[in-house]
């Protein structure tokens, strides 16, 4: 115990890199969570239903399996420094492809836009991750990547301040009852008007974007203290496919980001199935961005004193007491354990991928980022399918009582199952 506090988290002399690379971890926090109020948005603004307006998280989420393994394909042959530039690159240019895209009005257009922009954000990842696993000793990586992700949730507020404040306020068709009911004229101009509006964020965003892949083209940044040796690809996936603690980890992965984004994307519609508006629904998901931030810290300060994998259980488990809340309790209070989840998630995400990448080489460790990055997939196949569940009984989220809960609150079993998977993984690495 003594030995492990003289340990340094992060080396002096590196300091100022390391603080450069968890700008990132609150960059892509801003994309996620002001793309997570766009589902209610565009379902509004568009008249979709809530699984087609899922192709929003589908896009978004799809984005980071698609690119995962070709970024750490390419930064197996180059530097970290090199990836992170060209994922910013992409993550400027898919948001300023929102441009076109409110002049076309076309939804698929802006779901190009994300699509691009998780091009983006995929090779961000994928590089920044293991490279604050390698920015000091291995005795503290999973702290020193806890510390980098607890930057993530300043990007989650204030991503959702820009979202509630400069989106969901502005939106005319948000303030009309009944949409539909509307002639097609004054369709046609509250949508060109609204989409506009969905637009401009991510355009601002496109320009901060290209300014900070300026800041990194000139800044030095340290290389990865250990050799890296180039072994034949096949023989790299081979020993990542034979090691259980990183195959596992990759699912825990899946089920995590899937569970995190069914419980931020519909806290609207569950909001909405209790008579509260989108807006007010906003402040519920900032309370629920606070906590996790908190959470985080909270997390990153117990490792030190607590094994990582038994923390996780521990957390999993009560972000499980927090869902079956949400699931029977169909009131604000249920909305309260909604907000509660994201303490509990708070610590999941990099402590299954310290977990899972915590013996492997440095060779090793950039492609088998990829697949903890690739499993981020999670976050579009899950919130499309609880989409499909509230679906059944029709527009709205209250139309079907599903064992004699309602369809919102039923769709929210499938967190319960995610964490259920976690608290087990935790379980199994908590020697």
């Amino acid at each position: 115990m003594k030995k492990s506090k003289t340990i340094p988290v992060v080396p002096k002399q590196i300091i100022i890199p390391f603080i450069l690379l968890t700008s990132l971890f609150a960059l892509w926090g801003f994309a996620n969570a002001v793309t997570d109020p766009m589902v209610q948005a565009f379902k509004k603004v568009l008249e979709l239903s809530n699984s087609q307006a899922a192709w929003i998280q589908m896009s978004f989420y799809g984005g980071y399996f698609c690119m995962a393994l070709p970024a750490a394909l390419f930064m197996r042959k180059y530097s970290y420094k090199v990836g992170i530039l060209i994922g910013l690159g992409l993550y400027a240019a898919g948001a300023l492809l929102f441009y076109p895209a409110a002049m076309t009005e076309q939804f698929w257009f802006f779901c190009l836009g994300l699509y691009v922009l998780t091009f983006g954000l995929a090779f961000i990842e994928t590089a920044a991750n293991p490279y604050a696993l390698a920015m000091g000793p291995k005795e503290t990586a999973t702290q020193r990547l806890n510390l980098a992700q607890a930057f993530n949730p300043v990007g989650l507020i204030l991503g959702l301040f820009v979202a509630q404040q400069y989106v969901l306020k502005k939106l005319q068709s948000d303030d009309i009852t009944d949409f539909s009911a509307l002639d097609e004229a004054a369709k046609i101009l509250i949508k060109t008007t609204d989409l506009m509006v969905i637009r401009d964020p991510y355009v601002v965003l496109g320009f901060v974007i290209l300014a900070v892949l300026f800041l990194f083209a000139v800044s030095k940044m340290p290389h990865s203290k250990e050799e890296v040796i180039n072994n034949q690809i096949g023989d790299t996936f081979k020993k990542l496919f034979k090691n259980s603690s990183y195959t596992s980890g990759v699912l825990a992965q899946i089920f995590y980001v899937g569970a995190q984004i069914m419980c931020w994307t519909y806290i609207y519609q569950y909001a909405e199935g209790i008579g509260m508006d989108s807006v007010s629904a906003g402040y519920y998901q900032m309370a629920a961005f606070v906590l996790f931030t908190f959470g985080r810290a909270i997390g990153t300060f117990l490792l030190r004193f607590v094994n990582a994998g038994k923390l996780l259980m521990v957390f999993a488990l009560l972000a499980i007491g927090c869902t079956v809340g949400v699931i029977f309790i169909n009131n604000v209070i249920g909305l309260y354990c909604l907000v509660g989840v994201s303490f509990f998630m708070s610590l999941m995400f990099p402590t299954i991928y310290g977990i899972a990448l915590g013996k492997l080489t440095e060779e090793e460790s950039k492609i088998g980022s990829a697949g903890l990055v690739m499993a981020i997939v999670g976050g579009a196949l899950m919130p499309k399918l609880q989409g499909m569940i509230i679906d059944l009984g029709g527009y709205g989220v209250n139309d079907l009582s599903i064992a004699g809960i309602s369809e919102i609150n039923f769709s929210f079993l499938l967190p319960v199952l995610c964490f259920a998977f976690i608290a087990m993984y935790g379980r199994k690495n908590s020697a």
